[in-house]
């Protein structure tokens, strides 16, 4: 199985990934992942910050001449805003005047719980790392597990689906790729010109007032086989796995599968997926799809459809009432450079992360040390499917 790990403040010299469990053999292309990347960085509503960075990753190992080894594979993506925070975020402690610490904490923010956890006297010392900043980082993750996919006719897609009480039609069925060329075209990334319109003048209105907003983003995947996941422990459920990652993103809040809380509110009759038989092409079909992908914790080769909520930023430019940490006086959260909407940028990081936690499912699946021996396996199982 691969796994992950980050590092990096969203003001320190660079963001690290590490990403173990890579089998060999996988073409791997960081223009691919740079994309993913730049894909991040758009989206009407983004703050300054987007238009000082250029985010690139760098990968310094586990790759050789375009290919995985099967070794680590590190990224590296610098912060060129750090040019601006050397003395803020020196790792000298001579510089410790320069720090102007911040005392305020921000509701709906990690600040408060952050320094009573870890007994700090300066909240930038939580800010820093529990910013959103980080998700870069996971988003070039995404990248690179978008290409363990890929071979196998696997795509992922994310896209809005409501910004504040703005709800936008996503046309329905549409092929992904489809989808991907009108949402991209898209200054919010939806499906619906109509909402648009209404969704950029709610975020105008918003940056007049010094407020946020918040909305739902969907992640939808197609080509994926019967069979990820499983029903025999908790931590192997495919659709648990995806709610665990998807609500470790900054500022997520729910996580639901198909109808999700809407499947609460209908009669059986009206909400399971039946089943046909296809003798021509030999698989197993189903006349309608309100699961979202996952039955009994597997997916069930029909496309896999998730949504996530996220709230509004916690920076407001008329910042909400609180206490100073310092001196308990009443005050007001600290601002910190923000963005008034970044649900556009959301569809982007929570693709990232299903696509890892989809290619993680799949090597566990089909797993092997290369990716030839991963080809044979996946291979082999669809002709039992088939023969079934």
């Amino acid at each position: 199985m691969m796994r992950f790990l980050t590092a990096g403040e969203s003001h320190g010299p660079q963001l690290v990934a590490v990403v173990e469990g890579m089998p060999a053999g996988f073409d791997i292309d960081p223009v691919k992942i740079n994309h993913e990347l730049a894909r991040r960085q758009k989206g009407y509503g983004r703050g300054g910050r987007m238009a000082i960075e250029r985010d690139e990753a760098r990968i310094v190992s586990g790759v050789r001449f375009g290919q995985s080894l099967g070794s680590p594979i590190t990224m590296v993506v610098e912060n060129l805003d750090y040019k601006n925070w050397l003395k803020r975020m020196s790792i000298d402690p001579r510089d410790r005047d320069e720090g102007r610490p911040v005392t305020r904490p921000r509701p709906g923010h990690a600040d408060l719980a952050g320094v009573l956890k870890y007994n700090l006297d300066d909240i930038r010392n939580v800010l820093e790392r529990a910013s959103a900043r980080e998700t870069t980082a996971r988003v070039a993750i995404g990248g690179l597990a978008r290409q363990v996919l890929e071979p196998f006719g696997i795509d992922v897609l994310g896209y809005v689906v409501s910004i504040g009480q703005i709800k936008a039609k996503t046309p329905a069925p549409m092929a992904l790729a489809d989808l991907r060329r009108i949402t991209e075209e898209s200054q919010v990334r939806v499906a619906d010109a109509q909402a648009e319109r209404a969704i950029i003048d709610e975020i105008d209105a918003c940056k007049k007032t010094g407020d946020t907003l918040g909305g739902v983003v969907e992640v939808s995947a197609t080509g994926l086989p019967v069979g990820l996941g499983s029903h025999v422990q908790w931590d192997r459920k495919l659709d648990g796995r995806l709610a665990y990652a998807l609500l470790s993103l900054q500022a997520a809040k729910g996580v639901e599968l198909g109808m999700g809380f809407e499947a609460a509110a209908v009669r059986g009759s009206h909400l399971h997926d039946e089943i046909g038989y296809d003798a021509q092409a030999r698989h197993f079909t189903r006349l309608s799809n309100n699961s979202g992908g996952t039955e009994g914790g597997m997916s069930t080769g029909e496309p896999l459809r998730v949504r996530i909520a996220f709230k509004p930023l916690s920076t407001l430019m008329q910042p909400l009432h609180s206490v100073d940490i310092k001196t308990k006086a009443e005050a007001v959260g600290a601002i910190e450079r923000s963005d008034v909407c970044a649900i556009p940028a959301a569809a982007v990081i929570a693709e990232a992360v299903v696509a890892f936690e989809l290619a993680n499912a799949f090597l566990e699946k089909f797993g092997g040390d290369s990716c030839a021996e991963i080809r044979r396996n996946y291979q082999g199982y669809l002709e039992q499917v088939r023969s079934f």
